[in-house]
């Protein structure tokens, strides 16, 4: 018995309470409260970040081990979806219940269970667990394979700490602080948590996670970059022509230091002996996706990649740090893709974002415009808690200098309003259609913006609050950033079941990822909600298809970093009427034209940059052959998405096509 209670105090350390900060560009958005006695350990966590964030209370008894022989979970997920997790072992027997799963095994002690929607305090739980394990290494529940990695000591505010990549718990790998006692001090990825008491290191420990970062994706980019020196045929392959919407006949493709230099028939092909030879087996080459709603961080980069996404447009990010990632990517220092970068602006409110600027006021705002034109961003980005009134001033400024007005509406104004104020683009196809579904006195900046889709349902696309926003939307040549697939994922997410969008992909993904997916962001409260949610979500296909009949112009873009969404928004918009040459065009040429960098990419012609990818099938005939990702060129440098998804942990989708 003394045994066993000296080896609970050496897990667990003195009884007590700890406090975290949950800390966004600079400002604290949530908290972690820990209140420990002896093995009984009870946490009140909850964030509010842009108007959501997880609330939720845990209650855990641990083994003398440090395992959880009990685990609650109760309150709310990030978009007030229900949380309800328990787990116990008992007798030999370990049950557990989640949004994602239930099950139950026979267990001589405690297994570690890796919490679905746990608190990041218990990161720290699992570390400890893991630096007991031979090689730190050890399955977990309810299936699944944790690693822990040392990378170095490190100091903070003169606090001598180890930093530690954990893997398996998500889609990539958490960078976490653990001080002399292995207790935890601070999660480097995502949104900062820290210790209580340290959030002015804020900046310190960003730079620190930034660094820890670099180290470990620039080992990454010398591993799965494959540069030439010699020309690079592509044998035996067909090009997808975005003008014609078709793809030509067997042809070889030469690329030469980063640019396409021959595109030749197949038949009068005379190879040189200097030259790297890929056969394509007759598949198909297609000029990189776009993802043009991004929020790019260091490690979406690779996942990007091997979507065969080689240009995404960023709307909205820490200024810094991009700035920093696109110079970076630039050099060919990271992996990843070309960013086009737009400038966030935000009002201050209870629900601010928290990136990019938040002016004070509108001299401020004005300034910050001129930052962003300074600093060759394409355009602005007008965010939830922006003041309407100072909109049309800011898209005066904006285009003044060369820039494009995009964004959300603001909340208590209409898409009717910002487009007339300046927009070029509306952001996000659920914040047009709130136009047509919302009071004008009801708060977009709350998860109203995802719950009252529901309304759409019962949307009139020929009434005449619609036809007024698409005749304004027409004579003013605006856009939209339509992000379906974000809204396919909230409106249709079901506890327990693998969603139509991910079913492609998910079972290829590190089992936290896959249980991450299999939960609901909404609470039901019956099955004709349910349903209405279905509807709903249908009238947005729907909106699609008539805004597109319409000539209003349609951009794919994600809001997600894992690139496999953007291969659903371009299936989302074939079945919304689009075909797959048509969709695919869309993702490509499109993009590249509106962007104004149709000279250089878009299509796969002589002079154009050597950005492509490689698929054995025909995507004008299913667009999902776009899943199939071979190989992917970005500047005339290889990337085989095999080893990407190797470096992520990531089972592959398709074999390597090998050089010769």
């Amino acid at each position: 018995m003394l045994t066993s209670l000296l080896m609970l105090a050496a897990t667990l350390g003195s009884a007590g309470t700890e406090r975290f900060s949950i800390v966004a560009n600079n400002e604290k958005v949530g908290r972690i409260l820990v209140e420990q006695h002896a093995s009984t350990i009870d946490i009140d966590y909850a964030v509010n970040d842009n108007g959501r964030g997880p609330k939720h209370k845990e209650h855990l008894i641990l083994s003398a081990g440090g395992i959880p022989t009990e685990w609650s979970i109760e309150g709310t997920s990030l978009m007030g979806g229900n949380v309800a997790e328990h787990v116990s072992w008992k007798d030999g027997t370990q049950t557990w219940s989640s949004q994602a799963d239930h099950g139950e095994t026979q267990a001589a002690s405690p297994r570690l269970y890796i919490g679905n929607d746990a608190s990041p305090w218990a990161l720290g739980m699992y570390a400890r667990a893991l630096l007991k394990a031979p090689g730190h290494s050890l399955a977990v529940l309810p299936s699944g394979e944790l690693k822990l990695e040392k990378l170095r000591a490190v100091t903070v505010h003169n606090v001598v700490l180890n930093a530690w990549l954990l893997s398996g718990v998500s889609l990539t790998p958490e960078l976490i602080l653990l001080d002399g006692q292995n207790r935890l001090f601070g999660q480097l990825s995502g949104e900062l948590l820290v210790r209580e008491g340290y959030e002015d290191q804020y900046e310190a420990l960003q730079k620190l996670g930034q660094t820890l970062t670099l180290e470990r994706l620039q080992a990454v980019q010398k591993r799965v970059a494959h540069t030439f020196a010699t020309p690079v045929r592509f044998r035996n392959v067909h090009v997808f022509n975005p003008q014609s919407q078709d793809l030509g006949p067997l042809v070889s493709l030469v690329v030469y230091r980063g640019e396409i230099t021959t595109v030749g028939a197949e038949s009068k092909v005379n190879s040189t002996d200097d030259e790297v030879s890929i056969d394509g087996r007759g598949g198909t080459l297609v000029a990189g996706l776009h993802d043009m709603h991004s929020h790019n961080n260091l490690w979406s980069g690779l996942f990007y990649l091997a979507a065969g996404v080689t240009s995404v447009r960023d709307m909205g990010n820490n200024n810094t740090q991009l700035q920093d990632l696109i110079q970076r990517l630039d050099a060919g220092e990271l992996p990843g893709p070309h960013i086009i970068p737009s400038g966030f602006l935000e009002g201050r409110s209870p629900y601010s974002a928290r990136i990019g600027f938040i002016p004070a006021n509108l001299q401020e705002g004005l300034r910050d415009v001129h930052w962003y034109a300074d600093r060759g961003y394409i355009q602005i980005k007008i965010y939830n808690s922006m003041t309407p009134d100072w909109v049309k001033p800011l898209a005066t400024e904006a285009h003044s200098l060369g820039l494009r007005v995009v964004g959300h509406v603001p909340a208590f104004a209409t898409p009717d309003r910002m487009i007339e104020d300046g927009y070029d683009e509306v952001t996000h196809i659920n914040q047009l259609m709130l136009g047509w579904l919302l009071d004008p006195k009801e708060d977009t900046r709350t998860p109203l913006r995802l719950t009252a889709m529901a309304r759409a349902a019962d949307l009139d696309l020929n009434s005449p609050r619609v036809r007024h926003t698409v005749e304004l939307m027409r004579s003013h040549h605006t856009g939209l950033d339509t992000t379906a697939v974000i809204l396919e994922r909230l409106m249709l997410s079901r506890a327990g079941q693998v969603a139509a969008q991910d079913a492609p992909y998910l079972d290829h993904m590190p089992i936290g990822y896959q249980r991450y997916r299999k939960r609901s962001f909404v609470n039901f409260k019956d099955e004709a909600e349910r349903t209405r949610y279905d509807q709903a979500f249908s009238k947005i296909l729907d909106t699609l298809k008539m805004l597109n009949n319409e000539g209003i112009r349609l951009w794919p873009g994600t809001d997600d970093t894992t690139g496999f969404t953007v291969h659903r928004e371009l299936e989302l918009y074939v079945q919304a009427g689009m075909s797959a040459a048509q969709s695919l065009r869309r993702g490509t040429f499109d993009c590249d034209q509106y962007l104004g960098r149709d000279q250089r990419y878009g299509s796969l012609e002589r002079a154009k940059r050597a950005d492509f990818f490689l698929i054995p099938g025909d995507p004008t005939r299913d667009i999902s052959a776009i899943r199939q990702i071979e190989l992917v060129m970005k500047d005339g440098v290889v990337y085989y998405p095999s080893e990407i998804y190797g470096e992520l942990g990531i089972r592959p989708f398709a074999v390597r096509v090998g050089a010769q």
